[in-house]
C-alpha cells in the first residue's frame, strides 16, 4: 500500500492531507499559507511552513515523510515569478528529506480534486479566476492575470463594475436602482463620496475586501437591479470564454463532450451559474458540467499518485468520495445548440 501526499496552500491556509492507494485518507491538518508574495521571508516562507506542517501530519498518521511515494505540493502565485520557481521546487526538500515530489500552481490542485484526475476542465471564480484544463498530458492555464487588467468574471471584477454603476446612479449617468442604496448601506456612507475613502483611503483597495462587494451586487439583481443583473451575466460570459479558450488549447472536437467543473463563491450565484451554463450550451461544442468531486487537498493527492504513473484505481476513488462526503452533485451535460 503506498501512501500519497496532498499539499494545498491558498491565501489564507494550507490544507494537508494523506491518502492511500486504497482510497483511505490516513490523516488530514491544516497549517498558515504558504504565500510568500509581499512576505519578508520571500519563498524561504514556504520552507519553514511545510517543514512544520508535514511533520504535523506525519505525526497524526503515526508514519515518517520517508514512508510517502510521492507528494504533490500546490502553491498560490506558483510559476508567476520566474526567478523564485527554483527556489519553490526546492522548499519541500527540508520538510520530506527525498525528492519524491513535485511542486505546481494551486490550480492544479483544484482541478485535479474537482474531476477527480480525469481528463478535462475547471474554472474557479472567488477573489480572482482561473482556469486550468488536461487532456492527454497537455496542460493548459488561462485567465487568471491578476485585478489589474485580468481576473475577469471573479469576485473583484463583479465589484469593480459594481461600484462603477453605483458611481453612475449617484451623479445621475444611470437611473438610481437597489444598487445604490445597498452600496451606501453596506459601507455606512454619509455621503456618495465617501466611497472613495472607504474603499481607497481606509481599505487602500484590499482585493478581497474590494471582491466581498459582489455580494451586494448578487443581492441588487436579487431585488431586480437591472444593472447588476448584467454585470453577473457579464461575468458569466467572461468565465465561460475562459472554458472555450481552454477547449480549444486542449483540441477537444466540438463533439467531444468537454468535462467542466466549476467552483469558488461566485458561481453559488444562480444568475451567474445559469449564465454559465447558458452560455455554454449555446456554443457548438458539448460539454459536461459537474460538481467538485473533491476538495483541492484531495485534488492534490490524487494528483501526486498520478504523477507516479499509479493512479487510484475506480475502487480506491469510490471509497476515497466516501470518506470525503458533501462533494458529489448530479452532473448536467449540455448539448451543442444545434441538438437541442
Amino acid at each position: 500500500m503506498s501512501v500519497f501526499l496532498g499539499i494545498d496552500s491558498g491565501g489564507t491556509k494550507t490544507a494537508l492531507v494523506l491518502v492511500t492507494s486504497e482510497g483511505r485518507v490516513a490523516a488530514r491538518t491544516q497549517a498558515p499559507s504558504c504565500y510568500y508574495l509581499g512576505s519578508a521571508e520571500g519563498p524561504a516562507l514556504v520552507e519553514r511552513v511545510l517543514r512544520d506542517a508535514v511533520a504535523q501530519i506525519c505525526r497524526s498518521a503515526r508514519t515518517d515523510p520517508g514512508e510517502i511515494a510521492f507528494a504533490f505540493v500546490a502553491l498560490p502565485a506558483y510559476g508567476e515569478v520566474s526567478r523564485d520557481v527554483p527556489a519553490l521546487d526546492a522548499a519541500p526538500r527540508a520538510a520530506l528529506g527525498h525528492d519524491r515530489y513535485a511542486c505546481g500552481n494551486d490550480m492544479v490542485a483544484g482541478w485535479a480534486g474537482s474531476l477527480g484526475g480525469a481528463d478535462g476542465i475547471n474554472v474557479v471564480s472567488g477573489t480572482g479566476s482561473i482556469c486550468y484544463g488536461e487532456r492527454g498530458g497537455r496542460r493548459v492555464r488561462v485567465g487568471g492575470w491578476g485585478e489589474l487588467f485580468g481576473d475577469e468574471g471573479s469576485g473583484h471584477w463583479i465589484a469593480v463594475r459594481g461600484l462603477g454603476v453605483f458611481s453612475q446612479m449617484s451623479d445621475g449617468r444611470l437611473p438610481a436602482g437597489p444598487l445604490a442604496t445597498l452600496v451606501r448601506e453596506r459601507l455606512s456612507l454619509e455621503s456618495d463620496l465617501d466611497a472613495i475613502d472607504v474603499t481607497i483611503g481606509q481599505w487602500h483597495g484590499d482585493r478581497r475586501r474590494v471582491a466581498a462587494l459582489s455580494r451586494v451586487v448578487g443581492d441588487a439583481a436579487a431585488q431586480g437591479d437591472r444593472e447588476a443583473a448584467r454585470i453577473l451575466r457579464e461575468a458569466a460570459s467572461e468565465l465561460a470564454a475562459l472554458v472555450h479558450a481552454a477547449r480549444r488549447h486542449l483540441e477537444f472536437a466540438d463533439d467531444e463532450p468537454v468535462p467542466v467543473s466549476c467552483s469558488g463563491g461566485v458561481l453559488t450565484s444562480d444568475v451567474v451559474q445559469e449564465e454559465f451554463v447558458r452560455q455554454l450550451r449555446g456554443s457548438a461544442a458539448r460539454y459536461d458540467v459537474r460538481e467538485p468531486l473533491y476538495p483541492p487537498d484531495v485534488g492534490a493527492a490524487l494528483y501526486a499518485a498520478r504523477l507516479t504513473g499509479t493512479p487510484l484505481a475506480p475502487a480506491a476513488l469510490d471509497r476515497l468520495r466516501a470518506e470525503v462526503p458533501g462533494r458529489v452533485a448530479a452532473a448536467r451535460t449540455t448539448e451543442p445548440a444545434s441538438t437541442r
